[in-house]
């Protein structure tokens, strides 16, 4: 699709917030020449970023034999940012202030038999009213709510089209929503969320190219290449937790059998663990949570059992890894969401192995495998960044201050 310059323009000013929150306070020629813009156009993109109340000016810095060059900085009580993360077993809540500082958090537990739409959404509105009262807050200080929910997802009408897991299809999510909740929405899934939380704050921060695989009951792999982004045309890319890695193998909610996600998912390592040892103390079989914190607490223990299951885990995973490596040539894979983190560094070692064994020589070289390094959640964090984007993008230009009531659900964020 042709970007109009009103996308570039916003996507500039959007880079441009991005480094300055990156890097506070920071001055136009350095927003120069980490952007690649002229600093003409830095200079009119910070003027209209101050006028929105987001950054402030600072003081000066002395220039070697110039001028001493002004210096802004995000202006971190501007205004604040709800980033929502819904997972298979739970919805996870952030505010931010405009610096992505954390303020506020809520959790939700999603019981099985609890995926009703209605019930989701249910869980949605009392998190975000929970986080919105901790923080104390003026709901005009909200400038929107990213939403991040499992599954392929149309960003534009706000409609989660296929959550596997929960076989939902064309669900109007953000309808939904909007009927409780009157901030600005923005739907998207955790695959591009944890990969720009990555981009932003994390692993791929300064890469390029840049591969950020989600491992939690789903699994899938957010794409960041040259330096940005990578959406598919269809808002779809990524989606490797749903390729074949075992033919004729384990049934998948998709409908396929030997996805990779049957055996790296949560529900897949429950049933490796299970088919290793059925009657171990390390399965809670109704409790994912359980089971993987058990498996992780059996690794630093040197359980056998737990060292085999996570050794398995890794086989297949370090395998499905291979294909990403030679395909993409990433810098660098980052293991993100809730089983990596979990697992932690002894599943990264033992991926890092199986990878090796799998990839090609010249790609494997270039690349590094790394666990998050993000120490809240990134789903939430990325989430909050599609909000703030979405901000960007609906003011008009040069506007001193944004509606607070206005629903933005339909904006679409270059």
């Amino acid at each position: 699709m042709k970007r109009t310059s009103r996308d570039i323009r916003t996507a500039n000013r959007y880079e441009v917030l991005r480094q300055i929150i990156a890097a506070s306070p920071t001055s136009r020629q350095e927003l120069a020449a980490a952007t690649g813009l002229s600093l003409a156009t830095v200079a009119t993109l910070v003027g209209e970023l101050l006028d929105l109340r987001m950054i402030t000016e600072v003081g000066f810095e002395d220039s070697a034999g110039g001028r001493p060059r002004g210096l802004v900085a995000v202006n971190a009580s501007g205004g604040a940012l709800i980033g929502v993360d819904i997972a298979e077993t739970y919805v996870h809540v952030e505010l931010f202030d405009l610096g992505l500082n954390i303020l506020a958090r809520a959790d939700e537990d999603v019981r099985p038999g609890e995926s009703r739409p209605e019930q989701v959404v249910g869980h949605v509105v009392a998190a975000v009213g929970s986080v919105v009262a901790q923080a104390g807050i003026e709901g005009a200080r909200v400038l929107g709510v990213g939403v991040s929910v499992p599954g392929q997802v149309d960003r534009a009408t706000g409609i989660s089209e296929y959550a596997p897991n929960w076989d939902w299809h064309d669900v109007p999510l953000l309808d939904l929503l909007t009927e409780y909740i009157a901030y600005p929405l923005y739907l998207d899934n955790p695959l591009r969320a944890c990969a720009v939380a990555e981009l932003w704050f994390g692993a791929a921060r300064g890469r390029g190219n840049a591969v950020v695989v989600n491992l939690g009951t789903g699994v899938g792999a957010g794409l960041v290449l040259g330096g940005g982004l990578h959406r598919g045309v269809s808002n779809s890319a990524g989606e490797w937790g749903h390729t074949t890695i075992v033919l004729d193998g384990r049934p998948c909610r998709c409908g396929n059998h030997g996805c990779v996600e049957t055996y790296v998912g949560a529900p897949g390592i429950m049933l490796n663990l299970q088919e290793r040892s059925p009657d171990s103390a390390l399965l809670h079989p109704e409790d994912q949570t359980a089971t993987v914190a058990a498996l992780a607490r059996g690794m630093a223990e040197h359980d056998p059992v737990a060292v085999e299951v996570v050794r398995d885990t890794a086989r297949y995973l370090g395998a499905g890894i291979a294909d990403l490596v030679n395909v993409f040539n990433p810098e660098v894979v980052v293991l993100s969401s809730w089983v990596a983190a979990a697992l932690g560094e002894p599943l990264v070692a033992e991926v890092r192995e199986a990878v090796a064994r799998h990839a090609l020589p010249r790609p494997m070289a270039a690349t590094e495998i790394v666990l998050s390094p993000i120490p809240s959640d990134p789903a939430c964090l990325g989430a909050a960044t599609f909000a703030l984007e979405g901000a960007l993008q609906s003011v008009s230009q040069r506007s001193p201050k944004r509606p607070a009531a206005a629903r933005s659900r339909t904006a679409r964020p270059s």
